[in-house]
């Protein structure tokens, strides 16, 4: 199950893709997710409003350097000839693939017609495809949901006009843009999606686990998977999936030394990609997620939210998963 992705020139060493996340997939973790087996990492959201491209957030959110090859950009709006221009500037920055965003349920990117809320507009998603796939020679991908309510699953449609259009690889949410992230995600759509295409489907939604991620590929039929959340705190998710995919076993979870020496790593380079000031605050959702259902992982969280020096950071993470290690120890050795 583990078939490589050709997308365009580009064939991924793997079919597992970190999916965007605001906030969340920037430089220093897409380059953790890839290191940690993820065949694809995709940027955060990009807008196509051309005032905000100078803003700080735009310019680190379209930073890449170091990555290695394909390095997929994802951009969004409603407008198609303002995200040909964000295509087109975003290949001159050095993106090899550009992705589309119809799929973020958030109401801000929905109140401005852009994301999911593009779907109940079958000839407008037509011409931002089209648009976006004439104006650059690269390749382009989309990111869609199963459609905008339970009511109105128009997945299907919106897929042939992506293919009709040139777009060159789909990735399909499992949920609709009204069901956000609740419920669970379905899988029954996504299978018809690829049964009606002939481009790659990257089947996203609640893969949380190696057995899941086997369960999708198998229920969809789809040709990779994307993992968002399940991949919060947890990056070497990409590993175990892999493994479990190639042998059918499980590899071990990390130890807890391990799971230390990934986070140090990754809070040095939240430090050295956004600053001191800044590097320290966005470490925090992070340690959150590292540290969440560890022994004492709560008391270590609000103390961490307190400190405001990386240095601090790096020592009371250090001490914590010392602490942890030396209690593990003493477990083992009592029973």
């Amino acid at each position: 199950m583990i078939n490589p992705i050709q997308i365009g020139p580009y064939t991924l060493p793997n079919n597992l893709f970190l999916a965007p996340m605001a906030g969340v997939t920037d430089r220093p973790f897409r380059q953790l997710c890839r290191k940690l087996g993820a065949g694809m990492a995709v940027s955060e959201m990009i807008t196509a409003n051309k005032a905000l491209w100078t803003s700080k957030k735009s310019l680190l959110r379209a930073n890449h350097d170091g990555e290695p090859e394909p390095r997929s950009v994802q951009i969004a709006g409603a407008d198609p000839h303002m995200m040909a221009e964000a295509a087109r500037h975003n290949v001159a920055q050095g993106a090899h693939i550009i992705d589309i965003n119809m799929g973020c349920p958030a109401k801000k990117v929905c109140n401005a017609m852009a994301g999911s809320a593009l779907l109940a507009h079958e000839t407008l998603v037509a011409d931002i495809l089209e648009a976006v796939v004439s104006a650059v020679s690269v390749p382009v991908t989309l990111k869609i949901r199963t459609g905008s309510d339970r009511e109105n699953k128009n997945g299907v449609r919106i897929a042939q006009i992506a293919e009709q259009a040139g777009i060159q690889a789909l990735a399909v949410h499992g949920r609709t843009r009204a069901d956000l992230y609740r419920g669970d995600a379905e899988y029954e759509t996504i299978a018809e999606i690829k049964s009606r295409i002939h481009i790659p489907v990257i089947a996203n939604g609640d893969i949380d686990c190696p057995e899941k991620a086997h369960f999708v590929l198998s229920k969809t039929g789809a040709d990779g998977l994307m993992i968002g959340r399940a991949a919060q705190g947890n990056p070497w998710i990409f590993q175990q999936i892999l493994h479990y995919l190639q042998t059918g076993t499980h590899l071990p979870a990390p130890a807890i030394d391990d799971v230390r020496d990934i986070l140090i790593t990754h809070l040095k380079t939240l430090y050295d990609f956004y600053g001191e000031y800044s590097g320290v605050r966005m470490a925090r959702k992070h340690i959150a997620w590292y540290s969440k259902g560890l022994r004492d992982g709560n008391a270590f969280r609000q103390e961490m939210n307190q400190l405001e020096d990386p240095a601090q950071q790096l020592a009371f993470t250090a001490a914590f998963f010392t602490q942890l290690a030396q209690a593990q120890q003493k477990d083992t050795l009592a029973a």
